[in-house]
């Protein structure tokens, strides 16, 4: 059995300093995307609609999103014409549904324009805010701008935590791709510290994401990253849940570390083979798990946890980020190790380079839906930031595997060259001018000890350059972790960047188009009026989930005011027309006040269903109104 040959390389103190400057454009580039933070949650429709003017006052003010969203004390304020609050109690979800929000007003509530301030938090853990007007009567001068009533995130707390953002991407990468090069390429020294270094970056990022997320998503100030009342209500929100269980799942990482490079990779202990093979299945078995339920934690948490298909989108997330893990997080180990100039046999690389190959499939087939998911349409991709900034992404992935296409090309003609020659015993002998000397002698000693050092490194690189293949790998393994920095980057910016789907949905909104859920059930809102005393108001009808099937089919009633109203009949049809199915009808059943509901509700296809509402209120008052919602 031949010897690979030692690749001896420039030491890492001179290739820190590059890879140093590399991370500060890249902060830069995080700062350059940490505007005030876009809204994921897309606001499609308010009650009272904003800039509208009503005849009464309204019992209380309704908002609605395209995905769920955390409410907190302070999340809806409304400010009459002075700037005095006259909201009555705190702000809740409509009838439990995570994608609405509503306050109640103060009874006598005077003529006027009033403003309402919102802010939340995005169930995809991003803070959303904004501001609307409504006149009672007839619009007013007001004291208050509706611009300054808006809460932005603090310039120093959105970049720290869009720093902190991409180290935690940056540790993840580095320890789940550094553990699985060493257990299934080469474990080695140099290995070993990629790994570690991401775990403490991971562990590190985290705790710090965890103290600045009280601050980032209320608006406060650096002040208020130690407070320990904001770090509890954290701690309640599903983001500070998955943060918290990363932390947890950091200490079995911990643990994993230690066996994987202490007494596992010790090949002269005392175990069988059988032994040392039974070992590697518990470290596979465990090392999956962990890596698995790290990357669990941004997909329970961030954009793959809402919009549709969510059941399906968290875990092609998770399939994702441990691709990239594996591929950019074992880039990184084969460069320290031909960096170090620690032997590595042509046998290690051929593996990794079918591993790089596997996790480019996964992460391109994984890639492509998150995109359709999240994009929606060919005008959203290149008509909004997410777009663009994907289509940097998929450039730089582009690039990526151009460069790695010429690495597998120095790959194969690589070969296990001869063992570098080491100096004699005789050669290390202390020269007799020297001995017995004093302390003179002994410097002059320690003076030609390093000098015969830096000679035997500098005959290594030789040796190691004028081997053209492992030359020509070196550049362009370095060439990809530099490509692989920067695409890290524009992932970071791109999963804090509002998705194209709900930056459509919102341009709609403000158009004042009508918008559809993206999410969960079908609603439709129709207005009716029968033509007789209080004859007139609204009907709110969700079909949830909005899909071919069983459904429960849930109907609110209120009158012009928007107050929940009885009426004596109320009748809702499903046809349709393409098909020539229905009318279906479905008994309702009063469960309180203004509320109707029918649970086992059949639809049997998905398509556009046409939908009759029948609305009596009076002996002789009565009317039908016709709506189409889509059944997916």
């Amino acid at each position: 059995m031949t010897t690979p040959t030692a690749l001896t390389a420039p030491t890492a103190r001179r290739v820190l300093p590059v890879l140093g400057t590399l991370l500060a454009a890249l902060l830069c580039a995080l700062g350059f995307g940490a505007t005030p933070a876009s809204a994921h949650a897309a606001l499609t429709s308010t009650d009272p609609a904003n800039g509208s003017v009503v005849k009464t006052a309204p019992q209380r003010i309704t908002l609605r999103f395209s995905e769920g969203v955390l409410l907190n004390a302070d999340s809806i304020r409304v400010l009459d014409p002075g700037g005095e609050r006259v909201e009555q109690g705190g702000p809740e979800h409509v009838d439990g549904k995570s994608d609405s929000a509503a306050v109640a007003l103060r009874a006598g509530l005077a003529d006027g324009t009033y403003t309402v301030a919102w802010q939340a938090v995005s169930a995809d853990s991003h803070p959303v805010a904004g501001a609307f007007t409504f006149s009672i009567g007839a619009p007013s001068k007001t004291t208050v701008k509706a611009t300054a009533t808006v809460t932005e995130v603090d310039p120093a707390v959105e970049v720290l935590y869009g720093a902190g953002r991409y180290a935690a991407y940056a540790g993840f990468v580095l320890l789940v791709g550094g553990c699985v090069f060493a257990g299934v390429c080469r474990s080695s020294r140099s290995v070993q510290r990629i790994a570690v270094g991401g775990w403490i970056a991971l562990f590190a990022s985290t705790a710090a994401l965890l103290l600045l997320r009280g601050a980032y998503t209320s608006g406060k100030g650096m002040g208020s990253v130690l407070d320990l009342a904001l770090l509890g209500d954290v701690l309640a929100t599903k983001p500070g849940a998955a943060l918290l269980s990363r932390l947890l799942l950091l200490s079995a990482a911990a643990v994993f570390l230690a066996v994987l490079f202490g007494s596992y990779a010790r090949e002269d202990d005392d175990r069988t083979r059988g032994e040392r093979r039974d070992v590697a299945y518990g470290l596979g078995i465990g090392g999956t798990v962990v890596a698995v339920g790290l990357a669990a934690t941004w997909a329970m948490a961030e954009h793959a946890s809402v919009g549709i298909q969510a059941w399906l989108a968290m875990p092609v997330d998770v399939l994702h980020l441990v691709a990239v893990a594996v591929w950019l997080g074992g880039l990184a180990a084969l460069l320290a190790t031909l960096r170090s100039g620690e032997p590595l046999r042509r046998a290690s690389v051929v593996r990794f380079s079918r591993l790089a190959f596997a996790s480019v499939c996964a992460l391109v087939a994984t890639g492509l839906y998150q995109s359709w998911r999240q994009v929606g349409s060919w005008d959203a991709l290149t008509g909004t930031s997410y777009g663009r900034w994907l289509l940097v992404k998929a450039g730089l992935v582009i690039v990526l595997v151009g460069v790695a296409y010429f690495s597998r090309r120095w790959t194969a003609g690589l070969t296990d060259g001869p063992e570098p020659k080491k100096a004699k015993p005789a050669d290390r002998k202390v020269p007799a001018a020297v001995k017995g000397g004093g302390s003179d002698s002994a410097e002059r000693a320690a003076q030609l000890a390093r000098q015969r050092a830096a000679l035997e490194k500098a005959a290594g690189k030789r040796q190691r350059d004028a081997d053209e293949n492992r030359s020509g790998l070196r550049r362009s393994v370095c060439a990809e972790a530099a490509v692989a920095v920067v695409l890290l980057a524009v992932t970071t910016v791109l999963t804090g960047t509002q998705p194209g789907r709900a930056e459509t949905e919102q341009q709609r909104a403000a158009s004042g188009e009508a918008v559809p859920a993206a999410t969960g059930p079908a609603e439709v809102r129709i207005p009716y009026d029968t033509g007789g005393t209080n004859g007139s108001g609204t009907a709110r009808i969700t079909v949830d989930p909005g899909r071919s099937g069983h459904n429960t089919l849930d109907v609110a009633v209120t009158d012009a005011a928007g107050r929940p109203v009885d009426v004596p009949e109320l009748e809702v049809t499903f046809t349709e027309k393409a098909k020539a199915i229905g009318p279906l009808r479905t008994t309702l059943e009063r469960r309180s006040g203004g509320r109707w509901q029918s649970t086992g509700f059949q639809l049997p296809m998905a398509g556009e269903w046409q939908l009759s509402l029948t609305v009596r209120t009076s002996d002789i008052d009565q009317v039908t109104e016709i709506e189409n919602v889509k059944i997916n």
